[in-house]
């Protein structure tokens, strides 16, 4: 079983929702347990965040034994009126991309601080 992660102090750039709905938009399949280790929060803490998500029509699952399948809305609208018009696709742009993708994007100066 995965501990509790280590707690972290000061801000970030990303916030939790964006995270988990970044680890699901990399695997539809993923565990809670899975997320929960990859963002570095607890899986109660995923599991509100993933209410929300579905909530708020972000993101829905369907079950097939013990597993979800989650379904992220690309279309839907930021909520924060300065992302008007942004959709979630934008932002899941950004931040679901493999290692390679963003020493790219980065450039050479900045990928070799990565």
């Amino acid at each position: 079983m995965v501990g509790v992660p280590e707690p972290h102090s000061g801000w970030t750039f990303i916030t939790s929702h964006a995270r988990v709905l970044a680890a699901i938009a990399d695997n539809p399949n993923v565990r809670i347990r899975d997320i929960a280790a990859h963002c570095r929060l607890t899986e109660r803490a995923v599991q509100r965040i993933i209410s929300d998500l579905e909530q708020d029509g972000y993101l829905s699952h369907t079950r097939d034994g013990r597993t979800n399948t989650y379904r992220i809305e690309p279309d839907k609208v930021l909520r924060h009126p300065a992302e008007a018009g942004l959709s979630v696709a934008s932002l899941l742009s950004l931040l679901v991309q493999d290692e390679t993708d963003r020493g790219k994007a980065l450039g050479p100066t900045m990928a070799h601080t990565l």
